[in-house]
């Protein structure tokens, strides 16, 4: 099947001259998760994992991935003809480095690349042309642009009017010099409007484009998915014209100086600006420090889903027989009973031994393995909540633990509490406390390669900017009301993998006269797996902190639990001792 699909690409870029073809494999608005029909590397490659890109010549395939997928597109590019480019390994040139200087003719969907790819792919020399998406001709059966039912996110958990945010959005405009943005970001539009639609799985966004200026607010987007009520609020603030409509419209709106986010913005859309300055998308920073309701909301959120996992753990028989799926199930099931639930934020990970090696492993029935014996699962689950979201990784046991599993546990454990207490003055970025959860690996000449933190956002989506905590150089700062995962990890192919995460909260923490500092609230309220300590290796301030967090997760949950729930917290969040 991908060999025939790739004959047939070959024959197209034949007909048009091109000597190869990049394929990004997300949508217009450069989502990380995209919906089906832009599924574009999956489809010419199987490589089902979310960052990648794809290229193909008269002679060669090719897919760049980070070290997430390694191992999973290693083992899904198997029998093909595609090679996999493991990005970011010593030796391994990038995209732009392998095609610089290569003299060839490379295509590239138009609204698939953004406008800050092609910049970059054109400053290295490449010779990129800029093509309507050739997959088409040979997707049949492709699935239609998404057009799922918009709901209304109200003030009491969004803590700003649409009204408002509108207004911000203007005000900012004035303070940058600019006459008018496009936002092409789907979360931001949903962030901005308050509104919420299902049109990609795990992300309740909707296909849409969004411009503003002082005198206009166009929302292009699909009108007939609006209920009539929330269509009249809508219309009040933003004339609807149809999504498609962008392409016709865009040249008489892109008058004067337009202000776009480069990374968000297509290229196609991007040509049809004559003057633009760029930045992220005002609405990004606006969206990532999350005011006082939201923060509320989140909190909510964790409590919530810290009673569905404690009623899910103090099921477990550590020496049954279960399986991926089945375990994954277990915790939904509880989760499903909770009020404002609605889903999952992600597609669950369920790793079992070897399986939990794999970063991004998603079971499937194929994949399914039987969980039974000894052995560590890596469970990274989160719940969708109306008001919230959470996004929590426990690594557990079953049966007996060998030396080595508690000794990968505890380290990671160790670099995770070490950034979870840590103090940091005003303008520290991710990239400055990122060794901190990695100090205890390296001394012990082991690491992991994903990043430590990820910004995490409300009713939206698990994955968020532009704050991250990472060894990528990213020049934002941490300020109070982002919410970050703290998530190291080690792992070990062909034996087990090792991932604890909680979501923190930067907080101000206290002003001096050297400034002002800040702190994490940790929000996730989940016991640590007590039988993977090797204690020997903790220092008294390490189990004091466990302690105390412990003590705050029985305080937190106690009240909404009864019977061997309640035990099961008792016991797991008993104090340990030196």
């Amino acid at each position: 099947m991908i060999g025939r699909k790739l004959q047939g690409l070959r024959e197209e870029l034949r007909e048009r001259g091109l000597d190869g073809y990049l394929i990004t494999g997300t949508d217009p608005h450069q989502s990380e998760y995209v919906p089906l029909r832009w599924r574009t590397r999956e489809f010419i490659s199987g490589f089902t994992g979310s960052a990648g890109t794809v290229i193909v010549t008269m002679d060669k395939a090719l897919l760049w991935t980070d070290s997430r997928y390694w191992i999973q597109a290693g083992k899904e590019l198997a029998d093909t003809e595609f090679i996999l480019m493991k990005d970011g390994e010593k030796g391994v040139p990038s995209v732009s480095e392998w095609l610089s200087g290569s003299g060839l003719r490379i295509g590239a969907d138009g609204f698939a690349l953004s406008l800050s790819e092609k910049r970059r792919l054109v400053e290295s020399g490449v010779d990129i042309i800029l093509t309507d998406d050739l997959l088409s001709p040979l997707w049949p059966d492709r699935p239609s642009v998404p057009c799922t039912p918009v709901r209304e996110i109200g003030v009491e958990y969004a803590g700003l009017s649409a009204s408002q945010k509108l207004d911000a959005v203007r005000s900012e405009l004035r303070r940058k010099g600019a006459d008018w943005t496009l936002i092409s970001s789907l979360d931001d539009i949903a962030w901005l409007t308050n509104l919420r639609a299902d049109d990609i799985p795990y992300n309740p966004v909707f296909v849409s484009y969004a411009f503003i200026s002082q005198d206009k607010a166009i929302l292009f987007v699909d009108s007939a998915r609006f209920p009539e009520d929330i269509l009249k609020g809508v219309s009040s603030l933003y004339s609807i014209a149809s999504y498609d409509s962008i392409m016709n419209e865009g040249k008489g709106l892109f008058g004067g100086k337009g202000y776009i986010s480069p990374e968000r913005t297509s290229a196609f859309i991007a040509s049809m600006m004559s003057s633009f300055i760029t930045g992220r998308d005002i609405t990004t920073d606006m969206k990532a420090m999350k005011n006082e309701t939201e923060l509320e909301g989140m909190r909510r959120a964790h409590v919530l889903d810290g009673v569905a996992y404690v009623r899910f753990l103090s099921r477990l028989d550590r020496n049954g027989k279960y399986t991926e799926i089945g375990l994954a199930r277990m915790l939904e099931e509880e989760r499903e009973r909770l009020e404002g639930y609605e889903g999952p934020s992600f597609s669950p990970i369920s790793g079992w031994k070897e399986h939990g090696a794999i970063v991004h492993y998603a079971p499937d029935e194929e994949s399914d393995a039987a969980v039974e014996g000894n052995g560590l699962l890596v469970l990274d689950t989160g719940s969708q909540f109306s008001f919230g979201m959470t996004d929590i990784t426990r690594t557990l046991l079953f049966g007996e633990a060998t030396e080595e599993e508690k000794r990968d546990y505890t380290l990671v454990l160790k670099g995770h509490l070490a950034l979870a207490r840590a103090a940091f003055i005003e303008g520290t970025r991710g990239v400055q406390l990122d060794v901190l959860a990695k100090q205890f690996l390296w001394r012990e000449g082991e690491s992991f390669f994903h990043g430590t933190g990820h910004g995490v956002g409300c009713n939206l989506s698990v994955h968020e900017g532009p704050q991250r905590i990472s060894s990528a150089l990213i020049d934002v700062p941490l300020r109070p009301g982002m919410v970050i995962s703290d998530e190291p990890g080690v792992y070990k192919e062909g034996r087990h993998g090792v991932r604890i995460e909680n979501l923190v909260a930067v907080r101000e923490e206290r002003t001096t006269e050297f400034g002002t500092f800040y702190s994490f609230e940790t929000l996730t309220l989940v016991p640590y797996e007590r039988a993977l300590l090797d204690i020997s290796l903790l220092t008294e301030e390490e189990i004091n902190q466990i302690n105390c967090y412990h003590e705050v997760v029985r305080k937190s949950l106690s009240h909404y639990l009864d019977g061997e729930a309640l035990r099961w917290l008792e016991s797991a969040t008993a104090p340990i001792r030196k």
